[in-house]
């Protein structure tokens, strides 16, 4: 039986940013530039090649540049650039077709804070259908895109999805929620199991899962439920929605990107790592770029 499309997602994006500061003072960390595009546009422009139509952004008060980019530029912006000839008409037209992306949804965090409050801040926009709920500061790069892979696993097979990587050292264990199951096929795991940042020690298997899900609609009931039975203080996780889903039955796929480049650009050091390999891929400066590397001596 067909699947309902997938035409929704919810973006993280109300993070604090503290190891960027002082730089995410006043600038949101999804804002930071990778070259001359923020991060949060990448995600957003796989997820319209996607397929998807409702980008639902969960933000704070103090991130009002992520909408402000989101939203139609100013005329000052316009006429300035227009005074410029027309070698910056390319610029306009790309700065206009940004608000025209998807329709764009913005809400304001609330508490609790951890990863499952994005998606209960958003549940009365999302609806009876499935979703897409994903990070702003970390990404794939694949071909074909990561949502690409998803969305179809889930067309054919139905369940929930959460893109996954392989553990490449022990700190690994400590950043990431991990997916113990049963192999399928080759990097397609049926997932009995899933826990936060166990340790390497305790972790089920080596298969990480970051930076999205694909999920089906009824998460939204398992999400409320673990909300309500939150103790004071304690962070809001969606492991233990999506577990106790598994628990009564309902499938989850734990999905290894394939020919992909996993990037988490909340990290400063993998930050930077992720600036260096976009300015040599970029169209119009990686050759200059590589040679400047190339005369570089530590």
């Amino acid at each position: 039986m067909q699947k309902q499309p997938v035409r929704k997602a919810v973006v993280a994006a109300a993070g604090f940013g503290t190891r960027f500061l002082p730089q995410t003072k006043a600038m949101p960390k999804e804002m930071l530039p990778l070259v001359d595009k923020p991060i949060i546009q990448y995600i957003v422009e796989e997820l319209v090649d996607a397929g998807i139509e409702d980008v639902i952004i969960q933000v704070r008060n103090t991130k009002r540049a992520i909408e402000d980019h989101f939203d139609l530029p100013s005329s000052e912006l316009i006429a300035n650039l227009r005074s410029g000839g027309p070698s910056k008409e390319q610029l306009i037209k790309e700065i206009k077709a940004i608000p025209h992306m998807a329709n764009f949804i913005f809400v304001r965090a609330r508490a609790p804070y951890g990863n499952a409050a994005p998606v209960s801040d958003a549940s009365h926009l999302i609806g009876g259908e499935p979703f897409i709920y994903t990070f702003a500061d970390d990404f794939f790069f694949a071909q074909p895109s990561r949502f690409k892979q998803m969305i179809s696993l889930y067309q054919e097979r139905g369940g929930s999805v959460i893109s996954c990587i392989e553990a490449q050292d022990e700190k690994d264990f400590s950043r990431y929620g991990f997916i113990g199951g049963e192999q399928v096929e080759d990097g397609l795991f049926k997932a009995v199991k899933i826990v936060e940042k166990p340790g390497k020690d305790k972790a089920p298997s080596n298969l990480a899962s970051v930076s999205s899900y694909l999920f089906e609609p009824k998460i939204l009931n398992y999400i409320e439920k673990e909300k309500s039975r939150l103790e004071p203080d304690r962070e809001f996780y969606i492991q233990p929605a999506m577990q106790a889903m598994i628990n009564d039955g309902n499938a989850f796929w734990g999905l290894k990107i394939k020919n992909s480049t996993y990037y988490d650009t909340g990290d400063k050091l993998e930050y930077l790592k992720t600036v260096v390999d976009f300015g040599i891929k970029h169209a119009e400066l990686g050759e200059d770029f590589k040679s400047y590397l190339r005369t570089l001596r530590f």
